[in-house]
């Protein structure tokens, strides 16, 4: 017998697993992941070491995986990582990463678990720096900050607003939602809303060239009327 003979045979978790999240719990919670991946990918259409995604298992450890104990934020962000398709979120088989934001979109039958269990799975296990709840029905919106391994509040500035150091941006309320507002506090723009500016903006172009075009056609008639009138009067308009 030899060495390699007693050495026990190492096994690894798979890494190619499905989600196996429940359905969300209201058409809100998926209008505001929607808002939220695709604003995000809208403003960030030019970078590609992120991945975000909502409603997606988290796998952590083998030990989850034989309790069946899955857990799957309702949106998150892990940065510095490939942005591509997966299945599901598996840390052993993402170099050890776990999310750097998460967002909970909180109803009356997971609102105890975000702020208490899932809250202290994210301080204590997954670590994760930027942590926010929003209910889309009250307009409750908390976040924190990872400070010392403990969760603190992240107070909000005068709009009312939460800085993410994570994303560079400001979650806040508009119109009802949970939106990202840039540093100078700028509304982040869905793609829908994004395509309305453009169009918006084109029409104005279309419209102000128009009236230029117009003014100057006014301007001609105008110096057409003076220069026959001088020329009714004897004078010559070329010589003046």
């Amino acid at each position: 017998m030899t060495a390699l003979d007693i050495i026990p045979e190492v096994t690894c978790p798979p890494t190619d697993l499905w989600s196996d999240e429940p359905p969300l719990a209201s058409d809100l919670h998926l209008q505001q992941i929607i808002i939220l991946l695709s604003c995000l990918e809208l403003l960030w259409r030019e970078r590609s070491d992120y991945y975000a995604s909502g409603n997606l298992t988290i796998y952590y450890n083998e030990e989850q995986l034989k309790k069946r104990d899955f857990w799957g934020p309702d949106f998150f962000v892990v940065l510095d990582t490939e942005k591509r398709p997966r299945k599901s979120w598996v840390v052993w088989g993402e170099q050890g990463k776990y999310p750097d934001i998460i967002v909970e979109i909180l109803s009356d039958s997971t609102a105890n678990i975000d702020r208490n269990n899932k809250k202290i799975l994210y301080q204590n296990i997954f670590r994760t720096p930027n942590y926010f709840w929003f209910d889309p029905n009250s307009l409750e919106l908390q976040g924190f900050r990872l400070i010392e391994g403990q969760y603190q509040a992240i107070a909000a500035n005068e709009q009312g607003y939460l800085w993410s150091e994570q994303l560079g941006l400001y979650l806040g309320i508009f119109d009802r939602k949970l939106r990202y507002f840039t540093v100078d506090g700028q509304l982040v723009p869905t793609p829908q809303e994004a395509e309305l500016q453009q169009r918006q903006a084109k029409e104005q172009a279309i419209l102000e060239k128009e009236q230029a075009i117009l003014e100057k056609e006014r301007e001609r008639q105008a110096k057409e009327k003076l220069a026959q009138k001088l020329r009714e009067l004897g004078i010559d308009p070329d010589t003046i």
